[in-house]
Order: C-alpha cells, then structure tokens, then sequence
C-alpha cells in the first residue's frame, strides 16, 4: 500500500521513496494541501522574495483544478489579450462538484518533518523558520526517532544530542547539563515554561527540540547553556487512530491511544492516551504513570486558529539515589579522586527503602492558544498556559557523616540519612507574539515583537527524616545497605535540634510576577547576508515568606538580554554564522523557591555566549550543522567564611566546545543521526572551598559521541543500530569521583506488516555494559541501566 509525502513523493507502505510521482487528481489534491487557507496568504506576502524562510522540501510542480479553470475561462483569454476559437470552447471542462477541502496542513509538513529529518523550526523564533537561517546550534528529535529508539524516559532520547549529559536529577527529575550548565528548570511545552521537577513522558510529543547557547530573547530567564522543549501533538485534521502495546524486561507493560481526525472543514479533534506500569533494573524499583491529552482545533475562517489543549498526567516511581562512592585510606582530593561503589560489583543493589522511596507528581496542563493571519504580512499568536503541578518525593539515600555517605575504607559501613519534600506549584503564562515581514526599500525585514505576562505560586517544604537510634543517619552494612525499618519525618524549625540536625528544613510560600516584552528584526539585505539584532526586558517581582520565621522577603530584578547575529548564505541551503548573546539567571536560582537575607543582595548570574557555526542541507533531506562556542558564566555565589548565610558573586565558569550533527536520509533507505561534540568545561573562580579554578565542571566529559543507523532493506523490514560514548567525567565539580567512561550500543528491528500493524523489537545496551549513567553529587551515583528489551506492536485502523 502506498501513501503521499508531504513532499508530492510517492511513499511505499514502509515509509521509503518511491521514484513515481502522483499523477492526475491526487497531484491535483496535493496542490489544494500545499495551497490551501492560511498558508497561501502567509506565505506568498514574503516567501517568493525572501527565499530560505520557509520549508525547503524535493520541489514539486503542480497546478491546481481552480487555477486551471481560471486560466481556460474567457475572462482570462480576454484579460490575456486572446480570442475565443470553436476549439477554446468546446475544450471548456465541464462543472463538477468541488473536491474536499484540507483542514490544515499536518505538523510534519508545516516544519518539511520527514522520517528524523525536520527542515524548520517555530520554536527558536516563534517564527516557522528553516534551521539553515536559525543563527543557533539546535536539534530536533523528531516522533519517528523517539518512536524507534523507543526510550523509557525523556532524557534518555538526548543521549545522542551532542553537548548534552544526563544529569541524575536526584532520582525524582528530568535534569540535563547542556554545554556545562546544569538545569532542572530549562524545560518547555510548546514554547511555554514547564519547570516544576518531575519526570515527563513522550507519549504525546510530536517533536522534542534542544537548543543550545543562552535563548533569553525567546525564552527569558535561565536557559544559559541551553533548554529543551517538548512540541505536542496538535490536532492538525489528519487522520490516525493507531493502538500501540508494548511489554519487555523487568515487567515493563505500555499501551498507548492516539485519535484524531478532521469533523469538519472548521474542527478537528485528537486524542492521546497512554498508561504504564513496570519494575526496573534496580532491585525494589518500579514505576506506573499514566495520561491523557484532548485536544481540540477550531477554524473560524481560513486565516484563524484556535487551539484547545488540556492534560492530566500522573507519574508515580521508586525514587532512586544510586549508589554512594568508595572512600580510600588517607581521603580523596581531586589530585587523587575516587571511584562509585558497586557491592560485589552488582549494579542492581539498591541503597534506599523499598517502602519509603517513592516521587510522585500529578500535572494538569490547559492551554489555549489563538493564530490569525491579518493578509497583509502581520500574523499573531496569542497563548495562554495554566499549569497546576502536584509534585512530593521522599528518599532514604547515602549521605551524612564524616565522609558525606561514602562508603568507609574497610567497605564495612555506610551512612544513610532521609528526607521527605513538597514542591506544589501554579503557573500561569500568556504570550503575545507578532510577527511582521515586509520590506524598506530593497531590503527584507522580518520583524518578530510581542510580550509574555506571567504569575507562579508555590510552597517548598521540607522534612527530615528521624530513625528509630533517635538520629537523622542510620549506618548500614554497604554490601547489605537496602533499609527496611520505620522513618519518622519531622521539620526542624531551626538548626538546633538533639537529632543531629544542623540547618532548618525549608518551608517557604513563594510568588513571582512575571512582565517581559521583546523585540527582534531579521533584515535581509541579500540572498547571502541575513543580519538579526534584538533584545529582550524581563521584570522579575518576586516575594517569599519564610514560614520558619514568619518573615517575608521581596526582590525586584529589571534585566535586558541582546541577541545579534550575522548570517552569510554562500548557496541557497548551506549558512555560515556568528552570533552573540546573553542571558540571566535571578539570584533565587532555578526553581526560586525561597529568598534569604544573602540572596536579597545577590547579583543575577550572567551567562554570556560567542558561537560561530555551519549548516548546510547536504541534499534536501539531510541537514549537516557545526559550531564553536564560548560560554563564559560569572557572578556565581560563593559563600562568605565570615559572614555565614551571605555570598561573594565571584565565582564563574568557562565552557569551550565544538559541536557537529548529521541527521536526516544520507539514502533513500538510511536514516542517520549523528553527532560529536568535544567540552572543555572549566571552573575559572571558585565556587565553594573544594570547587576551585582548573576543576572540571561536574558530568562534562570532554569527549561524546552518538550515532544511531536505520536501514530500511525492503518495504517490510528494517533495522537500527545506535552506539553511544561517553568519555570520563565527575560526579561533583570538585573532581573528587570520578565516573570512567563508556561505550554502549542499542538496535531495533521493524516491520511494517502491512497497511495497518506495525512491529518492533528494541534493544538498550545489547551487551549488558555495566557503567555509571549519572550523579547529582559524590555520594549519589547512578548505574546505567542493563539489557532491556522492548517489545512493541501497532495498529492503524
């Protein structure tokens, strides 16, 4: 069975090019698709002469039924200066009933999305724009890559993202550190801020795009190396209703829902629906999460959209630390670091409680999002975001003591400690966006400008874990470390306490006012040079009350984040940039949960970024991209020895890499994603007493490389084969455990059956390749997981 490319091509039912073309009505169908409502109007006001704004698919070459009755009417031979003959009439066609109206285009062919290759963007300008024009290292990870590599979780996917490490996220989070940095907020769904700590699960991701570098001028605050940002399925009219089940190692069962179709030539409505229950390679481990996700589309009139999106989703696991580190006779320093421990070496030993380790959130995510198109070069969107996050952990876990929850020399004990943590949060978003493309003169402008309001609202409460010896550690045989006993979780108002508690557990309301505008202008002075300069103002208000002590603190921080960068096209599909850019984070720090008399005076770190770069479509599905980079970070906290709770914003970072990706069809029947990318990531002043200049910067190695291989070899069957490296790196910038580096290598096999099933087998660490993952500190090490195998089948109906 075959089916049309968004590109006019033929497709086999296995998904590869054909070498026909659609002939007769479907081509004629296909040009009503690629000509229809909002598109045509928006794009013929600038695409013709600002050309590499757009998608830039295979052309195809096709005329209408509409324009084809235009041209053969008398009033066009007449306004053509020709004469009615007998033969012109009488070749006149013969009325017929209009053919269906699209609804809209589909999402993949808005973006030129075909297999892992995706040809444009809206996400780094909010503008659809071609990933040769955006002046930004970036990768987009498209459905057909997260469906075939079929990973458990969203980090996962990033493995084979260059410039990217999987941080442990305290076994409770998504957390990267991108080109150094590390974020557990930097997250968004569909352009809009998604930065409470939780696990989030692909099953309605239509794409997955990473950008690399600060992105204040789209994104606001933060986001210094880097972020990652989740674009869901929209309902787009296409038609899909496709059934998915899944089951594998460590009694992993999945079953997934998505529905969707056109109802009419004004609405559209699609459905995602997921569940999933499962143990773990680690002992006592398991998980069951589940969600769902209507959304619906409204077209009032062909140049208005209106988008509805609502979702409840729940995530529920064993929160899992790791393992703690080996101390050695005489102490570690980063002249003489250390190594994990793994007893006996077995990854699977859980160093936790298997009543008392859990993470939990419940996500509520409404949208609504409204895009006209006013047909005189002047479109807008507006959103709207409200976002209710339930989110507790709990954790017993390697820490405390002389030696920070390392295990002793003589492997004879190992301390563990506990505690429990509410991180409840309310967001609400609205973004306006206007963008503008016109022209003065002969130059070409397009001019992106508009305002994003926001309010967040929270609690952070903390409580510390007692155990029955009347302490906040109990010691444990590290070769036996699992803890079955009772916990009693109490806050501690002050650091004064019989129980070995020092400092206050948290317990802080928050809020934080958000009023940000910004303005950016792409001026295309030629086909070859393209010169984009704007600017971004955040107003952050942010008040916190302290409920230890009943005292509230406010902070007021007015920043301004420039952008400008500077583009040379030698050809049409290849680009040559330099840009710059800044971007700020507030003194409260990622997630902003509380504010003391230190941080009222803190100055806002700076991140500040000098990149020059290459893209080049090497053919119009395969998208090479290269970058070197600067990313110098300054006015890190550092405390003050003699002034405890307060801080010199002395310290700083320096990031310098290079950076290459290949993704796309390098074939017909090869896909490829590959990237490479080298980090020399230094501390240059010191951060803390152990965190001193010449450190490496934690999870950075300095070299890591991926590459993952499809090859279709019939229409039925294919197979993938992904290896990834990951050289050495530390647990903790102070370099005092190191992780060794890996190698790791992953498959799958496909078979498209026929027009409706679908299967697939995947496979994670085929050689069952014992390596540490991830850390979130010295004492709380992640193993990478061991052999598992995936078993998946489809069904289209």
């Amino acid at each position: 069975m075959n089916r049309i490319a968004a590109n006019g091509e033929l497709l086999s039912s296995a998904g590869h090019i054909s070498n026909r073309r659609v002939p007769g009505i479907a081509g004629r169908l296909l040009a009503a698709l690629m000509t229809s409502g909002a598109f045509l109007a928006s794009s013929l006001a600038f695409a013709q002469s600002a050309p590499g704004q757009g998608v830039a698919l295979p052309p195809v070459t096709v005329t209408a039924p509409d324009a084809q009755r235009r041209a053969n009417s008398p009033s066009a031979s007449r306004r053509a200066g020709g004469v009615r003959t007998r033969r012109t009439q009488t070749a006149r066609r013969p009325e017929t009933a209009a053919e269906p109206k699209p609804f809209a285009q589909s999402q993949d062919a808005r973006t030129g999305t075909v297999g892992y290759f995706a040809n444009s963007t809206a996400v780094a300008t909010k503008s659809n724009t071609a990933i040769v024009n955006i002046p930004q290292s970036l990768n987009v990870i498209t459905q057909q890559q997260i469906r075939d590599q079929n990973y458990q979780g969203l980090t996962d996917v990033t493995r084979y993202v260059p410039s990217v490490a999987v941080h442990q996220g305290e076994g409770n989070r998504d957390e990267l550190v991108i080109r150094g940095v590390d974020s557990s907020a930097n997250f968004f769904v569909n352009g809009f801020r998604d930065d409470v700590q939780y696990f989030r699960d692909m099953y309605n991701a239509q794409s997955i795009e990473v950008l690399k570098g600060p992105s204040a001028l789209t994104f606001g605050r933060g986001a210094g190396g880097g972020l990652l940002n989740r674009t869901l399925k929209e309902a787009d009219g296409t038609r899909i209703y496709e059934a998915t089940a899944q089951t594998g190692s460590w009694g992993d069962r999945r079953v997934t829902l998505d529905a969707g179709q056109a109802i009419n030539e004004n609405v559209a409505a699609r459905l995602n629906v997921f569940y999933q229950g499962s143990d773990a390679f680690r002992d006592f481990n398991h998980l069951e999460r589940y969600g769902i996700n209507p959304t619906v589309t409204l077209k009032p009139d062909d140049f208005t959209k209106v988008k509805l999106s609502y979702e409840y989703y729940h995530d529920g696991r064993t929160a899992d630390r790791g393992n703690p580190s080996q101390s050695l006779p005489g102490g570690v320093t980063r002249f003489n670091p250390t190594t994990p421990f793994a007893p006996n070496g077995n990854f699977q030993t859980f160093f936790g409680s298997p009543n008392l380790n859990t993470a939990q959130a419940t996500v509520q995510i409404g949208m609504a999002i409204i895009e006209h198109d006013f047909q005189n070069g002047l479109t807008v969107r507006n959103g709207t975001i409200a976002a209710d996050y339930q989110k507790f952990y709990q954790n017993v876990y390697p820490v405390n003591g002389t030696l920070a929850g390392a295990v002793n020399p003589a492997d004879t004990a190992v301390n563990l400690g506990a505690y429990q943590h509410t991180t409840n949060r309310d967001n609400v978003f609205n973004q306006t966006d206007f963008t503008y493309k016109g022209w003065t003169g002969p130059i070409a402008h397009s001019v992106g400008f508009g305002t994003e309001f926001g309010r967040q609202t929270g609690v952070d409460i903390r409580n510390t874990g007692v155990f029955p010896n009347g302490t906040n550690t109990i010691v444990q045989n590290p070769f036996a470390p699992t803890y079955f006993g009772p916990v009693t979780f109490v806050h501690h108002f002050t650091g004064t306490n019989t129980d070995g508690v020092t400092t206050p557990d948290s317990n802080s309301k928050y809020g934080l006012n958000i009023e940000s505008g910004y303005l950016r202008d792409t001026i295309e002075f030629s086909r070859v040079i393209q010169v984009i300069a704007g600017a971004r103002f955040d107003r952050f208000e942010m008040s916190a009350l302290d409920m230890n002590t009943n005292i509230n603190r406010n902070r007021t921080d007015n920043l301004v984040s420039p952008q400008a960068a500077l583009i040379i096209k030698p050809i049409e599909s290849m680009s040559v940039y330099t840009a710059y850019s800044i971007s700020y984070l507030p003194a409260s720090g990622d997630q902003f949960s509380a504010l003391t008399d230190g941080t009222l005076i803190l100055q806002p770190q700076k991140f500040e970024n000098t990149e020059v770069g290459m893209k080049w479509n090497i053919n119009p599905k395969l998208l090479f991209s290269t970058a070197i980079y600067n990313l110098n970070r300054t006015n890190q906290p550092i405390a003050d020895g003699n002034n405890p709770g307060f801080f010199f914003p002395s310290g700083s970072t320096l990031t310098r890499g290079f950076e290459a990706s290949l993704v796309g069809y390098v074939t017909d029947q090869w896909q490829s994603s590959l990237g490479y990318a080298y980090t020399d990531a230094k501390i240059t002043s010191a951060t803390s007493a152990t965190v001193v200049p010449g450190n490496r910067v934690q999870l950075v190695p300095y070299n890591q490389f991926a590459w993952w291989n499809k090859y279709q070899f019939t229409p039925m069957w294919a197979a993938a084969l992904g290896i990834i490296y990951f050289g050495d790196s530390f647990a903790s910038s102070d370099d005092t455990v190191r992780l060794p580096s890996f190698v790791r290598f992953d498959a799958g096999v496909y078979a498209t059956i026929d027009a409706n099933w679908r299967a697939q087998l995947t496979v994670e660490n085929i050689f069952n390749k014992g390596y540490w993952a991830s850390a979130d500190g010295n004492n709380n090490i992640s193993p990478g997981q061991g052999r598992t195998v995936r078993v998946q089948a489809s069904y289209r109906f």
